[in-house]
Order: structure tokens, then sequence, then C-alpha cells
């Protein structure tokens, strides 16, 4: 089958996954929103597709979810997550195809990921609500609030990388855009 159409395949199962996942962990009371389950498939798809496709999946799932389902919320909360998960998407596809091919590297990846991701939305934030997003603020969104999450991603994520890479899948879309 072709790589593109593998890559947007696994891209679409993605964005879909980004639809479902928030309604399944949504039930976990206290932590279920915390666990940040729209991250897991745009930062798969930027490990897994590349980043364009991880940039594209996390700028239009959080904005077609709210569309479709009310949450997040639009305005502020959906555009600010859209330029999240973008930055998610594509720094996991940019480094994890530039950095060397090992395991570590994945880990690198999605740490730095992670970071820029969580930058930007600060960033993001401020832009749209100005001075009364505080450091504060920030802080408690991007590292408190999100912790569970943080630990979810860094446990869950880079398995599912390396098995899939192991299967053949990841590593031929390394090559292809190599």
């Amino acid at each position: 089958m072709n790589r593109n159409l593998k890559r947007m395949i696994f891209a679409a199962l993605c964005l879909a996954l980004c639809m479902v996942l928030p309604f399944l962990t949504g039930q976990i009371p206290e932590i279920g929103k915390r666990l940040s389950p729209m991250h897991i498939p745009v930062l798969l798809c930027g490990f897994l597709c590349g980043w364009p496709w991880g940039l594209a999946v996390g700028a239009i799932a959080p904005i077609l979810r709210s569309a479709l389902f009310g949450m997040p919320a639009m305005g502020p909360d959906a555009f600010s997550m859209a330029f999240e998960l973008a930055a998610y998407g594509a720094v996991a596809g940019l480094l994890y195809r530039l950095l060397p091919k090992k395991p570590w590297s994945v880990y690198i990846s999605l740490i730095i990921a992670m970071i820029v991701g969580r930058l930007v939305w600060g960033l993001a934030k401020w832009a749209m609500l100005g001075p009364s997003f505080t450091l504060q603020m920030f802080l408690a969104g991007a590292i408190v609030k999100a912790l569970p999450g943080i630990i979810l991603h860094i446990v869950l994520i880079p398995p599912i990388v390396l098995a899939l890479s192991k299967a053949g899948f990841a590593e031929n879309n390394r090559r292809a855009e190599e």
C-alpha cells in the first residue's frame, strides 16, 4: 500500500481517537480530564506519520471536537489547545525524524514536544487573554493540573511507538521522509 495512503489512514484514525478518547477518560472522577486524552493520538500521529500530519491532526482536533461536542469550549480553550496540539504533533514528528534511530530518541522527542507544546499553549492563551493570563495560571495549567497526563504520556507513548517501529510501521515512515 502507498506510504502516503497509510499515513492518511492512520492520521484519520488518530483524529477519530481525539474525538472518542475524552469520552472514556471523562468517566474517571477528578483526573479524567487531566489525563489529556486528545494529546495521545496527536503525539502518536506525529511520531508515526511525520510532522506535517501530526501538525494537521493537532490543529484540527480540538476545534472539530468543540464544534461537534462542545468540549473543549470554543474560544480561548479550543484555539489555544489547537496551537498546543499542533506543536506536539509537529515537534514529536520532526525530532523523531532528525534524531538517531535509537529507542531513547522517542523519549527525548516526546519530552521536548511536551515542553514546546505547553509553552505554545501558554503563549496562545496569553495572546488571547492578555495580562489576565498570569504566570501562576500558566504553571497551574501546564504543569500542576497536567501532571497525570504528563506521566501517562511518558509511560504509554514510547512503548507504542517502539512496538510499531519494530513492526516496521514507523521505520518505513522515517525512511520515506529522509
